[in-house]
């Protein structure tokens, strides 16, 4: 082999390891799925995923699940600044919330009626918490 192509070939496998290396940091963020049903905890949670992130310096993946009474505490109208400023910061910080499909029929609510940023967890909150544990998600319920 000549020296060029001996180190074109150490190029690619370099590059190989690292993305192999990437991946596997990728895979190692810490995912935390928060529960949420009780109204009166909304600030409270939005709280501790706040701390979370800071305490982990962002390096953490949160998904936030939200069903019961809890979900009209999302309410677009009516809201309190503090609430919807919060909120709206968590997600740009790279919170994913999702609405209970169950809840949102029960409450007829739409999306369009919560903060922007909700997805419709459409076969249930419970349903999509499992879910998310069987991805590895640890489970909190504050």
């Amino acid at each position: 082999m000549r020296r060029r192509d001996i180190f074109r070939a150490s190029l690619a496998g370099a590059a190989g390891l690292f993305g192999l290396n990437r991946a596997a940091a990728a895979e190692d963020r810490p995912k935390v799925a928060y529960h949420l049903s009780d109204l009166d905890k909304v600030n409270f949670v939005l709280g501790n995923i706040k701390n979370h992130y800071e305490g982990t310096g962002g390096n953490v993946d949160i998904v936030l699940v939200v069903h019961g009474p809890a979900l009209a505490g999302f309410k677009s109208k009516g809201i309190s600044a503090a609430i919807s400023g919060r909120f709206a910061g968590l997600v740009q910080q790279g919170l994913e919330p999702h609405a209970c499909g169950n809840t949102m029929k029960g409450m007829e609510i739409t999306l369009a009626d919560l903060l922007e940023g909700f997805h419709a967890a459409d076969k249930g909150g419970v349903v999509k918490l499992a879910e998310l544990q069987r991805q590895g998600y640890a489970y909190l319920r504050p």
